[in-house]
């Protein structure tokens, strides 16, 4: 996430009046007084992390989260991405009680649970690939991330892993090796573990060598084989290329057609595997189980978190069986695959199943897209709006031709959304994403549409 946009917690305005208020409530200003001292109260207490607005929440339902004043907001966030079948779903709640009232943990992985070999099962289907498939649950994102490191060394023996400019893959110091999206997220913590190295990444509107596809033949994907295996990167060193289908935290860059087929061809040639982190994108965000299916290859490992837990914490690594430890105790841990967040994930996936939530995100997903290029055209201050499903973004430039990043705009923007009743993240330098949960409806997305652009308007009239 991004550095702190409007964490203050001083006295705020009135709410703003909506002239066709649906299903937002606004009752005090945001934040409220519960939420002002809860906000001090946090400063004193918790270690300083990432913090985008000073809203508290207290509980959720759907697609909407009420704050400790009792205002109701939207959320286009989805917890950041976890809850893809909306808060307190009925289903994901009855599994939990459920399974906490049986058994929540027993010796973590040093013995046997049913539900995970069902789990496992159920992901394992999902996988793209015509090959036996096995699964390694985590914690978190970084864990996963983590764990597919490891497994690539440990089975390639060799040291290098390749990874993209932009991309966030956690802030654990393996993870953190192949993490490149912000500088605040890697300073001070030199040396890392070694072996991570970058290239340029597939980002179209700001491409690095200033050409424009097709016409650019996909310079950025063969640049891999015909400059840095050439000279800094000895190809038969490399164990994996690790890469997002769609970068998240990066800025929500959609790759151009062809990339990833020609960066796959390329790694086939020297044995080298594709890790693709779905930790963001996946678990039906862009419409499809995995986000890599819409480009059309097959990956040797996927990365899972975030919307897998029905939000529990729970990750997933999801990769081919002959890449398997032949060594008990090569990796492990306790948490991971915990029976309840296990039920939750179960449950989950039914969720997505039974109510055809692939077909709502690609359905919805168009019609987010449609509205915010409406909205783009309007405003000026959009230079981009890219994404897949329900998994989208706007870019805000100070001027379309130069596209300078407006990054204190796009910050204002935020404020301004928050006030209104819209929750929304930052990503990339100056990009909103739009990411909610995976169950909207039409018109919540026309509710979004419309506070985005009273806030667009407000924040240009405050510069």
């Amino acid at each position: 996430m991004s550095p702190p946009v409007s964490a203050q917690a001083k006295p705020a305005a009135a709410p703003p009046k909506s002239k066709s208020p649906r299903g937002i409530l606004l009752k005090t200003p945001i934040p409220g007084p519960k939420a002002q001292r809860i906000v001090a109260e946090d400063r004193a207490g918790l270690m300083t992390t990432t913090k985008t607005s000073p809203f508290v929440a207290e509980s959720a339902s759907g697609v909407w989260v009420t704050d400790v004043d009792g205002n109701r907001l939207l959320d286009f966030a989805s917890g950041v991405g976890v809850t893809a079948v909306g808060y307190s779903h009925p289903e994901v709640v009855r599994a939990v009680r459920d399974q906490v009232g049986r058994l929540s943990h027993f010796a973590g992985t040093d013995f046997y649970y049913e539900i995970q070999v069902r789990l496992a099962e159920r992901l394992a289907r999902t996988m793209p690939g015509e090959f036996a498939k096995k699964v390694f649950f985590t914690n978190s994102g970084t864990e996963s991330a983590e764990a597919a490191l490891k497994l690539v060394r440990w089975n390639r023996q060799r040291p290098i892993v390749i990874g993209l400019i932009g991309a966030f893959h956690g802030r654990t110091m393996g993870s953190l090796t192949m993490t490149a999206s912000k500088p605040v997220q890697r300073a001070r913590y030199f040396p890392f573990v070694g072996g991570g190295t970058h290239i340029p990444p597939p980002y179209c509107y700001r491409c690095p060598y200033k050409l424009e596809f097709p016409s650019c033949g996909l310079y950025c994907a063969k640049i891999l084989k015909e400059l840095y295996f050439q000279t800094s990167i000895p190809p038969d060193d490399v164990a994996a290329f690790l890469a997002e289908p769609v970068m998240g935290e990066g800025g929500y860059v959609v790759p151009p057609p062809g990339w990833h087929k020609a960066i796959k061809s390329i790694l086939d040639e020297h044995g080298i595997l594709f890790i693709d982190d779905e930790v963001q994108a996946g678990m039906g965000r862009t419409g499809k189980w995995w986000a890599v299916e819409h480009h059309g290859i097959v990956p040797d490992i996927i990365t899972s978190a975030k919307a897998l837990g029905g939000g529990l914490p729970m990750g997933a690594m999801i990769f081919r069986a002959d890449l398997d430890y032949t060594l008990q105790g090569s990796h492990s841990n306790t948490f991971g695959g915990n029976l309840v967040a296990s039920a939750a994930s179960m449950a989950t996936l039914d969720v997505i199943e039974k109510e055809k939530l692939l077909d709502n995100a690609r359905v919805q997903g168009e019609y987010l897209l449609g509205r915010l290029r409406e909205l783009a055209r309007a405003h000026p201050e959009i230079g981009d709006v890219r994404g897949l499903g329900l998994m989208t973004a706007t870019e805000f430039v100070t001027d379309p031709k130069t596209k300078e990043p407006a990054v204190k705009f796009r910050d204002r923007v935020l404020e301004e959304t928050v006030r209104r009743g819209l929750i929304l993240l930052p990503c990339g330098r100056s990009s909103i994403r739009y990411i909610p949960p995976l169950i909207v409806r039409r018109e919540e997305i026309d509710e979004a549409v419309e506070v985005l652009d009273a806030s667009i308007r407000a924040a240009r009239g405050r510069a």
